[in-house]
């Protein structure tokens, strides 16, 4: 008994006759070209990239606004990092932000040419009871707010990759 084909061919092709290999490609180009787009328009691709001008952001250091690029290691590598790093720097950042809503600058510890390292651990200041939050702009005004009781400073696990891109335009 002859075996009925799973597909018939077009009438104007014979069995064996390769259909035209500029329409095939055609086809391939267009199918691949409409699937990318499918991908890039659903994709977090389009965001833009913490690595660049995205991760900037104004950060304090010594009473100055610095322009720093800024982006969080993966959760399964700062461990690793903390353990291999012993020269790592300080960024002190306040999530409760500031009254009115006004989010609260981060201040640095160190910048290039003052004992930098691109690697930062993030302590998070918390504003104790009866202190109204306010933004410091120096690791000298964290340590006195932190030795006057005026803030709590908790070290976390969180570590960034940091770099000073330059001075701040207010």
């Amino acid at each position: 008994m002859a075996r009925k084909p799973l597909f018939a061919l077009p009438s104007n092709r014979k069995r064996g006759e390769r259909k035209n290999s500029n329409s095939m490609k055609k086809t391939i180009l267009t199918f691949i070209a409409v699937w990318a787009a499918g991908i890039c328009l659903k994709s977090p691709v389009w965001a833009a990239s913490e690595n660049g001008s995205a991760g900037l952001m104004p950060a304090f250091y010594d009473d100055q606004l610095f322009n720093i690029n800024f982006k969080e290691l993966p959760a399964g590598g700062e461990a690793a990092t903390l353990a291999r790093n012993s020269s790592i720097n300080i960024i002190y950042m306040s999530d409760g932000g500031l009254p009115g809503g006004a989010p609260f600058i981060s201040v640095l510890d160190a910048i290039q040419g003052d004992g930098f390292n691109p690697l930062w651990i993030e302590v998070q200041i918390t504003f104790n009871r009866g202190h109204i939050p306010r933004q410091l702009t120096s690791d000298v005004d964290v340590e006195h707010a932190a030795a006057s009781g005026e803030i709590t400073l908790t070290m976390t696990d969180e570590v960034y990759r940091c770099s000073v891109v330059g001075v701040r335009n207010k």
